[in-house]
């Protein structure tokens, strides 16, 4: 059984920076790709950040120059590192683990920033 969860999310000011983390159980986490989403109230739920098996990344627009995503396949972990946070980054994080035609989500972290 395939599970992920999501840690590091809080409560930061404007232009601070947090440490999301997910943790992979029950898969060859090394061999699928990982994403970080992100839901903020009354919109649809959007992608942040995408890193592949062979380390290729992409990220939204909005987040580009301050948001960096990351794998530690030696501990099932991906990372999503968030700098010079925005109150529009305020929402619940979500990773994903995509395994073939299947995408497993974690449970989601809250992130909120004030200004």
């Amino acid at each position: 059984q395939v599970q992920l969860v999501e840690s590091g999310g809080g409560l930061v000011q404007a232009g601070g920076s947090l440490r999301l983390s997910c943790a992979a159980s029950g898969a060859i986490f090394s061999r699928n790709a990982m994403g970080w989403y992100r839901q903020a109230p009354g919109k649809q739920r959007e992608l942040v950040a995408a890193i592949s098996s062979g380390g290729f990344i992409n990220y939204a627009d909005s987040v580009k120059g301050r948001f960096t995503i990351s794998r530690d396949n030696a501990k099932n972990t991906a990372y999503l590192q968030m700098n010079s946070l925005k109150s529009e980054d305020t929402a619940v994080y979500y990773c994903k683990l995509g395994i073939g035609v299947n995408s497993y989500w974690g449970q989601g972290t809250q992130v909120t920033v004030t200004s």
